[in-house]
């Protein structure tokens, strides 16, 4: 799988990630040099670049019609998780909870025969508290044309 994570999220992430998931390429948005991109081209290119996977802090863009529409004609997953806690603390949590869920999430996306759109709430042993997945096509965001 072919991760890009998005400009929002912290690099110190990218070295754990990786580590977790060897098998899989993992870029942020600065290595390949689309830093300052609208998100809905990024989806555009993205797709357009082979990309299976976009890990983002955005939690707000399935409240977009526009961006929502953009994450479903790119076809790409979108992992999207939340930073409750502000300062160093919060990123430890939040790079916490994703590092502990993503090899799930990706285990899952790998077997998935259609788009996935993630939700990863938090640290849990229990997967169904560590992250959420579901097929839009059975349960639509509200603006999934």
């Amino acid at each position: 799988m072919h991760l890009l994570v998005d400009e929002n999220t912290a690099v110190q992430l990218l070295a754990p990630l990786r580590y977790v998931l060897p098998q899989h390429q993992v870029d942020h948005v600065t290595e390949v040099k689309w830093s300052g991109k609208k998100d809905v081209q990024l989806l555009v290119d993205a797709a357009r670049k082979g990309y299976d996977a976009l890990p983002t802090r955005d939690g707000r863009r399935l409240e977009d019609p526009d961006e929502t529409d953009a994450i479903k004609k790119a076809g790409i997953h979108h992992i999207r998780y939340s930073q409750k806690e502000g300062g160093i603390g919060g990123l430890a949590l939040a790079i916490g909870a994703i590092i502990a869920a993503m090899p799930f999430v990706v285990r899952e996306l790998d077997a998935a025969d259609c788009q996935r759109l993630v939700h990863i709430r938090g640290l849990s042993p229990v997967p169904g508290q560590r992250f959420e997945s579901q097929d839009p096509r059975q349960k639509p965001p509200r603006y999934w044309r």
